[in-house]
């Protein structure tokens, strides 16, 4: 049994609990049946047989009596009790004889009894009736001698044997059923005895076999929870538990060796983590010492810069004619390139400032934002005859001034890239996706090709000649640097049909994602414009701020002119802000 299982184990010992609580019942149930019997014979045939045997009696003595009575008295009604005992001497024994079946003795007993009534009444009663009756009571007396009554006294004594094997019988019943009955009492106190025991071996073998090897598991697994990695976990008992302490084992062989790895990678991400900390360290001391060297070499150029324009411009205007053409071109050279190298400087020091000198962000309503916009376009606008319009636009957090800057960038590079002979028309609008703001800035323009759509946005690119359009080609890099400075990110819909759509995000206010999310959304975002052909949007809420003939007016870095990729130029394409 040392290689059985632990179910093979209880299964034997339920099975041969099982058969001894069987064959038991079936003991148990066979002598049931016979105490049955034994009480059935008591109380239905050795009782009523006792009974019946007297009354078989008491039937004779009434003939017995009945016959000297009449043989005294002469008087025929005196013999009324010898023809009743007749009737229930023979009732009597019929009855007898139905529940005789089982007792063999008791009928051949009774069959004496009969025998010897009947010789009796052949012998002596009916001779003493018919001599009474004929000759007179004297003559029935003189018949009733000493064999007479020695006769009655053979039928009473096989009366008495009759009565004393019925007793018998009867007592045999009794001994039957204490016998049975101990026997039953004895049978329940073994089964009992069987449970008793098996269950006592049932919570040995459980505890010996279950109890104590799972203990013993959960020790050995405790201790490698509290950190002994290393402790082997050795199992006893049946097969099942020896086979479970074994994948215990190998589970904290894997535990370990993964806990090892993940040792070895924390080390190496704890290495690499202090190497980025370093890196992170040295880039931001370097971004500081750039940010503080574009900043100071700004400055510092401004100074000499105001001096050679200043200088320049002077030459131009005092010796303008009076010097060869050559010279005049020369100095126009000059002024270009001092005026241009001052943008240039403005440009980067705006650049540089963003997102270092900070006000702080606040509630921005882009309706009034756009208003300031339409104001510092307003003379380059009314130059190139151009139409700015924007729907209800919302309230975002942010900057003020840098958003107003972002949006002036746009909406000039959208006048100043204009196509020839047709009037700009730039459109803003926005709507709530998510939980961000989408607003885009949508023109007429000369649009641009899919392939430069990301590289307007890097610093100093340019797509066009400075002749073609002016400008230093910062403008853009500095609305995305503004717009990723306000956690949000900037891109070309190149799917335009016609003219550029820049698009941009912004995060959105609880209060307008909390109605989007309500259903009221409508309340709190505006419709998408629905540009045409020439990029008017057709919204009913739109504001217009019309152009009108003038000089023009661009803000500090709005241009995209860049000189065009080899091959020549294409009309298609479109600068980056500037």
């Amino acid at each position: 049994m040392r290689g059985w299982s632990l179910r093979q184990r209880v299964i034997a010992l339920l099975a041969v609990v099982g058969i001894l609580l069987v064959g038991l019942a079936a003991v148990e149930g066979v002598m049931a049946a016979r105490n049955r019997t034994q009480v059935d014979a008591l109380l239905n045939k050795t009782g009523p047989l006792r009974v019946q045997s007297q009354e078989l009696l008491n039937a004779l003595l009434d003939q017995e009596t009945a016959v000297r009575g009449y043989a005294v008295s002469g008087d025929r009604a005196d013999l009324a009790p010898y023809d009743a005992g007749v009737r229930q001497e023979r009732d009597v024994v019929t009855s007898m004889r139905a529940l005789l079946a089982d007792y063999p003795r008791i009928d051949d007993d009774l069959r004496i009894v009969e025998a010897r009534a009947e010789q009796w009444r052949q012998s002596v009663a009916q001779p003493v009736v018919t001599t009474t009756a004929q000759r007179g009571t004297a003559a029935g007396q003189a018949l009733i001698t000493e064999d007479a009554r020695q006769q009655f006294d053979d039928v009473r004594a096989a009366v008495e044997d009759l009565q004393a094997e019925i007793l018998n019988a009867r007592e045999s019943n009794a001994r039957e059923v204490r016998s049975t009955g101990n026997l039953l009492a004895v049978l329940l106190i073994v089964a009992a005895l069987v449970v008793v025991i098996a269950g006592s071996l049932l919570l040995l073998s459980l505890d010996r076999m279950v109890v104590r090897p799972l203990t013993g598991l959960a020790d050995q697994v405790r201790e490698v929870a509290e950190g002994d990695f290393h402790h082997e976990i050795s199992g006893s008992g049946p097969p099942e538990f020896m086979r479970l302490a074994e994948d215990v084992d190998a589970m904290r062989r894997r535990i370990a060796a993964d806990l090892a790895e993940v040792r070895e990678a924390r080390e190496r991400i704890e290495w690499v983590n202090s190497q980025l900390q370093q890196q992170a360290e040295e880039l931001t001391r370097s971004n500081r010492d750039l940010e503080q060297f574009a900043y100071v070499a700004s400055h510092d150029l401004q100074e000499p810069l105001r001096k050679v324009a200043s200088f320049c411009q002077l030459l131009q205007r005092r010796y303008a004619g009076r010097l060869d053409e050559r010279a005049d071109q020369y100095i126009a050279f000059a002024v270009d390139g001092a005026q241009r190298m001052q943008r240039l400087i403005n440009d980067l020091l705006a650049f540089s400032r963003i997102g270092r000198l900070t006000s702080g962000f606040t509630e921005v309503d882009l309706n009034k934002v756009m208003g300031d916009v339409a104001a510092q376009t307003e003379s380059a606008r009314q130059y190139a005859d151009a139409e700015l319009t924007w729907s209800e636009l919302p309230v975002i957090r942010g900057e003020e001034p840098l958003l107003t800057n972002l949006l002036a960038n746009l909406v000039s590079n959208s006048v100043k890239f204009r196509r020839p002979d047709v009037p700009p028309k730039v459109h803003v609008s926005a709507r709530l996706v998510g939980e961000e703001w989408e607003i885009t800035c949508r023109d007429n323009g000369i649009g641009i090709e899919p392939e430069f759509a990301d590289k307007i946005f890097v610093i100093f690119q340019r797509l066009h000649s400075k002749d073609a359009y002016p400008g230093t080609g910062i403008g853009l890099a500095i609305v995305k640097k503004i717009v990723e400075y306000h956690g949000g990110r900037v891109w070309v819909d190149t799917d335009v049909a016609e003219g550029t759509a820049i698009r941009f995000t912004l995060p959105a206010t609880p209060e307008d994602v909390e109605a989007a999310a309500a259903g009221s959304a409508g309340d709190a975002q505006a419709p998408e414009e629905a540009d045409g052909p020439d990029g008017t949007a057709d919204a009913d809420a739109d504001q217009t701020a019309g152009g009108t003939s003038g000089p023009p007016a661009q803000p500090d870095g709005a241009d995209r002119a860049e000189e065009a990729p080899e091959g020549g130029r294409t009309g298609g394409m479109r600068e980056t802000v500037g």
